[in-house]
């Protein structure tokens, strides 16, 4: 089932973001220090993670000696869906230490944005004492700006989108790129695709599972595509890739990548375009990364057509 929308913003809403972020970087010396040092970003907005965590399965224990089964099981069902808390009265977060690293960077980056944020942290100070609740549409306003957020921070203003500028298009430079930064790949990839000059998509899929009747089948998780591939071939809307659909080829079955594979993919007005698609293959998700030919600069193109497989 492909997510929904977690990061769109308006123009205006998203330079208030970035003017907010760019001062966590200032504050905290963080420009040009790579990985990406959250932790004095974090100490620099004067925030602390909590030594004890909300997500610690132990307190849910020691809570259950005095709640109902019930309660129990609401709590459990509310921790599941968030992997981060901020405590604005205190100014602690939570970050649910079961997931990776990458992704605890990224949690605890959003979490500042709620802090750094001024009409955040107003509102949620406000709801916390007075014991309320935000509403959906303000509590998905929030998230998705905390989202920016810690995109800009962690991906240090558009420091991530000119050294991708120069590297090679293909699924090894966003990897690459995870690395110096200290992000995941899911972050890294949807990065490289959305800030990207050239025009090139990368789809985020759910793990390749074998469907009786169908045969090897990945759902679509989200879609990213750069603004220009965008413009000419519009935005995928794809669910599901199985059976008969063009990219099934791409999905690496039993390894990690699967090497630059000649495909054809259509415009917004049904012309036919030569494209190379590659894929990345980890434990949570796999890439399948497009791009244009005819894009490439000539260095580019030749180091994708050496490694490349006609079908």
């Amino acid at each position: 089932m492909r997510k929904p929308d977690d990061s769109s913003l308006t123009a205006s809403e998203l330079k208030t973001v970035e003017k907010h972020a760019k001062l966590a970087l200032d504050k905290a010396s963080g420009w040009g220090t790579f990985p990406t040092p959250v932790d004095d970003v974090l100490a620099a907005a004067r925030l602390r993670v909590a030594p004890r965590s909300a997500f610690d399965m132990r307190r849910l224990y020691e809570y259950a000696k005095q709640a109902s089964a019930d309660a129990i099981q609401k709590v459990k069902g509310a921790l599941s869906k968030v992997l981060g808390l901020y405590d604005a009265t205190d100014s602690i977060i939570h970050i649910d230490d079961q997931v990776g690293e990458s992704k605890q960077k990224f949690l605890k980056l959003h979490e500042t944005g709620h802090h750094e944020l001024p009409a955040h942290r107003k509102i949620f100070t406000f709801f916390e004492d007075c014991e309320k609740t935000l509403a959906p549409e303000i509590a998905d306003q929030f998230e998705r700006e905390a989202n920016n957020f810690a995109r800009y921070v962690l991906f240090q203003g558009s420091t991530f989108k000119d050294m991708a500028a120069d590297e090679v298009m293909g699924v090894k430079s966003p990897i690459k790129l995870a690395k110096k930064f200290g992000a995941s790949n899911y972050a890294a990839f949807r990065e490289f695709v959305r800030t990207h000059h050239r025009p090139c998509v990368v789809y985020a899929l759910e793990p390749v599972e074998y469907v009786a009747g169908t045969g090897v089948t990945a759902t679509v998780r989200r879609v990213e595509t750069s603004p220009s591939f965008k413009a000419q071939f519009g935005s995928p809307d794809d669910t599901v890739i199985s059976g008969d659909h063009p990219l099934v080829q791409l999905l690496p079955i039993g390894r990690k990548m699967t090497r630059p594979t000649n495909l054809v993919y259509r415009d917004k007005n049904g012309e036919q375009h030569e494209c190379l698609g590659e894929a990345f293959n980890t434990i949570h998700n796999v890439f399948l990364l497009i791009y244009p030919v005819k894009s490439l600069t000539s260095s580019g193109l030749i180091a994708s057509i050496n490694f490349s497989v006609t079908k």
